[in-house]
């Protein structure tokens, strides 16, 4: 499973400034009366414990168990309350509603097809409350097509080593990031095991977004850049999408 190894140094390697942004941005476009919220795709927990903090009913979703392991352990050293459940945003059928739904960090870039994108949709709309608030950000043409083809990220520390290097994928606007890990053995301080993952991920044109939103049923949606309130201009790496049912 893509993340099996890369969720146990996530929160080494990620931004950690990321999470304020994020949590900046879905208080200022989320309602005022609003107080539950799901959270999509949630990884190691990091923004659900802001929004929690921020005083949020938080239920928090994703598919890799180890992730949700850690966003546990991290929601329990933080003293916030939050709900995790292991499932697929695919399928949301048995998850309830809420108010509002986020699903950030790019993460619908990893469907595998427009169809399941439009599933995803299709998904958080029926686990929306009437007038609720769906937010998610993708990367944008640029980003896959100018920035990430050749980039390369090494890090290293004395616990493991992480390589990052990204290629154009087959597909129209997508990529390949090529994971190498080299983590200490537990039982050997000298020994490093290797692990390799490759994660792939796909974008499409703003207007088949908004397509995708309109076919759905949503009623209104406005399209944001990188974090602002401004709107998307050629060389923005992140769409971000404001869509009320």
């Amino acid at each position: 499973m893509a993340y099996e190894t890369f969720a146990f140094i996530y929160d080494e390697v990620m931004d950690d400034t990321l999470y304020q942004k994020w949590l900046a941005f879905t208080e200022r476009h989320l309602p005022k009366e609003t107080t539950e919220v799901l959270e999509l795709a949630c990884g190691t927990g990091a923004l659900a414990v802001e929004l929690a903090k921020a005083n949020y009913q938080v239920t928090a979703l994703d598919l890799s168990e180890e992730m949700l392991m850690m966003a546990s352990q991290r929601s329990a050293e933080e003293e916030v309350e939050i709900q995790f459940v292991q499932g697929d945003m695919l399928d949301l059928s048995e998850i309830g509603q809420y108010q509002a739904i986020t699903c950030y960090s790019d993460s619908l870039c990893y469907m595998s097809s427009r169809q399941e994108v439009q599933q995803v949709f299709d998904e958080a709309y029926q686990a929306l409350t009437e007038d609720g608030v769906f937010i998610f950000d993708v990367h944008s043409i640029y980003q896959m097509t100018k920035v990430f083809p050749d980039y390369s990220y090494h890090y290293q520390t004395e616990e493991f080593a992480f390589l990052w290097d990204s290629y154009p994928g087959e597909k129209e606007y997508s990529i390949e990031h090529f994971l190498t890990f080299f983590v200490q053995d537990d039982h050997n301080e000298e020994q490093f095991l290797r692990k390799d993952e490759l994660h792939q991920e796909r974008t499409y044109t703003l207007e088949n977004y908004l397509m995708m939103l309109e076919n759905t049923g949503f009623s209104d949606f406005k399209v944001y850049a990188d974090f602002t309130d401004e709107a998307p201009r050629e060389t923005s790496t992140r769409w971000f999408f404001v869509c009320k049912k």
